[in-house]
């Protein structure tokens, strides 16, 4: 099977020969080894030197040079706004402190579609409506730019790091 072993970042993406496209969600574009099959058919094993994040736009380097467009998914999210930059940013800082992936925008911030955030968000004056778009949150101050997973899921429950 035909290895990539490199990505190609959008903004450094020049030219070359793109063959095939791979359509994966936010988590899906968490990876290091993995075989995949693009849309258009053709099988390949992603073989990384270390985990990496997939961006929409990014190329990832066939062993004989062609390339595979990354394409992000979209995805079931909520997009939450306020009615003012404050409420925005206490909403943005009430998302952070359960440790949720979110994409932030000028004047909205998207998160996974879940109904209990939702509610909260309600609670403290926002809105929560439900989306269907590509996911692309923010990295991290860890993550050298790049999204990161800690060692426990968030999908089904919430919880506070902060002592309490």
């Amino acid at each position: 099977m035909i290895r990539a072993s490199r990505i190609v970042r959008r903004d450094a993406l020049s030219g070359g020969e793109i063959v095939d496209r791979v359509v994966l969600d936010h988590g899906d574009r968490h990876r290091r080894r993995v075989a995949m099959r693009g849309a258009g058919g053709l099988g390949f094993l992603l073989d990384l030197p270390e985990p990496a994040v997939l961006e929409d736009g990014d190329a990832l380097v066939l062993q004989d040079g062609r390339l595979v467009w990354v394409e992000a998914a979209p995805e079931r999210l909520l997009e939450i706004r306020a009615p003012s930059d404050h409420a925005l940013k206490r909403l943005i800082w009430h998302i952070g402190n359960r440790h949720i992936a979110a994409e932030i925008g000028s004047d909205a911030v998207w998160i996974a579609h879940d109904h209990v955030l939702a509610e909260m968000v309600r609670g403290l004056g926002g809105t929560a409506e439900p989306v269907e778009r590509p996911f692309r949150p923010e990295g991290g101050a860890y993550s050298g730019g790049h999204g990161h997973d800690h060692a426990h899921p968030h999908g089904g429950h919430h919880h506070d790091h902060a002592a309490g």
